[in-house]
Formats: C-alpha cells, structure tokens, sequence
C-alpha cells in the first residue's frame, strides 16, 4: 500500500474515528502506534465490531479494542513470502516493522495478487528421457507425469504466469506430440507457447541454439524437472541490476557421513568426528542469461548448462549465483516423484 501512512493512529484514537480511517483509506485496517510508530497492534472492522458488541461505545479509545498481537512481516521479505503468509493465514493485510516493531509499511493481498507483466522469456528444457523413472516414462515423457492433480510441467508454467510471465519456449523432443497437444498455444493458460524442437539429444543448453530469433531482454532457462517456489522475477530483476550475463540459481546441499572421520597427525590419532555433515553450494537447474550468452551456444550440437558457463568465463564474461532457500525439489528418482505428490497439495494448493 503506497499511502500506508493514512493508515496509522494513535492509542486513543476513537473507535468512531478508526473505523472513518477503514472506510477512508480502504485498507480494511488501521495500524495502532505509539509516537515513534511503534506497532502497538491493529482494528480491523470485525475487531471494532466485536468491541461493540461487547459493550463498548463508538467514543471508546481504540487500544480496547485492538488485537494487540497481529501477525507482521519484516521489512525485506519477498513478495512470494508476504503472499504465503498471507494465504497461510486467511490474512489480506499485514503490517510490515522493522528489528525494533517501527511500523515501515503496509501489505495488502490486492497488491500481490495481480502481477506486472515481464516480457522476460521462459525457457523450459522439456525434451529429456526421464531415463531414472523408467517405468513411470515408457509410455509419456516426464514433464507430463501428473504431480497432485495436473502434470509437473503445467504446474511450472503456471508458477512463472503467476509472476507475470507470458512468453515460453518448450524445447521437446521425447513425446513432444502430448506435450504439444496438450498445451498448445498456451492460450487456455493464458500465455504464449512456442516449441523448440530437437532432433537429437542436445544437453542442458545445446538447445537454445535453436531458438528462432534473438530475445531483447534476460531470459530464464529452466529445467522440466523442478518443482519451486521462488521469486523468479526477483531474481531477474537482481541479474540485470547486477549487469551480469549470467545468473546461477544455487542450492546448499548437505551431505552426510554415516562413519566417524579420524584425523591424524603423525600417524596418531588426533581426532575423531562422528559423522560429520558437509556442506555444498549446487546447482539448482534455473538461470538467467543475457542474450549475449547465447553468442557461446554451438549451433545444433549437445551442450550443457555446466559447459555454458565455464565457456562463459573463459570468455571473462560476469556471472553470479541467485540463493535459493524455499521449496525446491528435482523430480529425477521415484523417491522423489512420490515425495512430490505428497508434497503437492500442501505447498501449490
């Protein structure tokens, strides 16, 4: 909310003037502070109306009928986390304060519902065998495995057109007849889908080679596989305001021992750590590339996404990592397929 200040009022603001505040500023609430704006609590109109039938009266301070321990957010969050809170709570306004409860905004449902159009690319690599889930993929190509009640493939579509985005290139090749007479145009999704075609297997990357024209702006790649839920227009936005050419989504990945590790020194035992976790920064198969990467692809050969980036900086060009710490999951093992569909409900529905 822009005008969030219009918002604010103080503890002994009347219930008669708050709810004028409501009916003024559309909100449907109004944030309770102190005089440093300190977050004392909210009225929203079931609050006053709860005051008053509880026998106060509309000249009665606003501090007896507020609910003095709202759910906020913190200044900085996401707008994907702001929305999930959100939907988590039933909440469609919530308080934004800072580390000391300085009310610093505003967050209405209205305002992360609609997304602004990116005419940013999507490049989804859907033309694998899905050769580790053999038996679920004999008869129809992973991207179409049904996750929860649609397949896998229309829910990523679905996740990036929510952000805003319009315009995706599919690259198929296995089955590409039922991803394409599925989808189609995209139209009944509300997007523009266009096919990528291989004739043969071409890798992470050895496809993009292949795409009819040259895009204007940053575009994803993104492989079939992954179920997320990520800001993908942040980290566009971050990969252009870092005027880099290409951006890495990462992952830390933890991996156990199952042995206690001995150290030694001089043939003596130094120390002996009990299966000890190590961590790792991996690839999250999404990324963001400028056009300009595209001049490294060789044309109509495989060609993956590691090659591309250390072809990348052979070329001294400017590369960076997006950290990604929400739902992500890589639907490459029937553990994990199965997982999926456990998963599904809770966190895309």
């Amino acid at each position: 909310m822009k005008d969030w200040e219009s918002a604010l009022v103080g503890p002994n603001t009347s219930l008669r003037e708050a709810l004028e505040t409501i009916d003024r500023t559309g909100a449907q609430a109004v944030l309770v502070v102190d005089a440093e704006r300190r977050l004392l609590g909210t009225l929203t109109d079931g609050d006053a109306r709860r005051g008053l039938l509880g026998g106060l009266e509309m000249s009665a301070p606003v501090s007896r009928a507020m609910h003095a321990d709202p759910t906020c957010i913190s200044a900085g969050e996401t707008p994907h986390s702001i929305l999930t809170t959100m939907r988590r709570t039933g909440l469609h306004q919530l308080p934004i304060i800072d580390g000391s409860r300085i009310v610093v905004g505003l967050a209405l449902i209205n305002d992360y519902l609609t997304a602004s159009r990116r005419d940013n690319w999507v490049v989804i690599m859907a033309g694998g065998l899905g050769s580790r889930l053999q038996e679920l993929t004999r008869d129809i190509p992973k991207p179409m495995l049904k996750v929860g009640s649609r397949p896998l493939l229309e829910t990523i579509i679905r996740s990036y057109a929510d952000q805003g985005f319009h315009r995706f290139y599919l690259a198929v090749n296995y089955k590409a007849e039922q991803i394409e007479a599925y989808f189609g145009d995209g139209s009944p999704l509300g997007v523009d889908i266009r096919y990528i075609r291989e004739h043969q297997r071409m890798g992470t990357a050895g496809a993009l080679s292949l795409l009819p024209e040259r895009p204007e702006l940053p575009f994803v790649v993104t492989n079939a596989d992954l179920l997320t839920k990520e800001n993908y227009g942040l980290m566009v936005d971050e990969h252009q305001a870092a005027q880099v050419q290409a951006t890495m989504a990462v992952r830390d990945y933890d991996m156990q021992v199952p042995f206690g590790v001995i150290k030694l020194r001089e043939g003596l035992i130094e120390s002996i750590e009990e299966k000890p976790v190590h961590r790792f920064l991996v690839s999250a198969g999404i990324y963001v590339l400028s056009p300009v990467a595209l001049d490294l692809v060789p044309a109509n050969s495989f060609f993956d996404m590691p090659a591309l980036f250390e072809a990348l900086l052979g070329a001294q060009m400017r590369t960076r990592t997006h950290q990604m710490d929400g739902y992500w999951l890589d639907i490459g093992r029937l553990p994990d397929y199965e997982r999926a569909n456990l998963e599904f409900h809770e966190v895309f529905q």
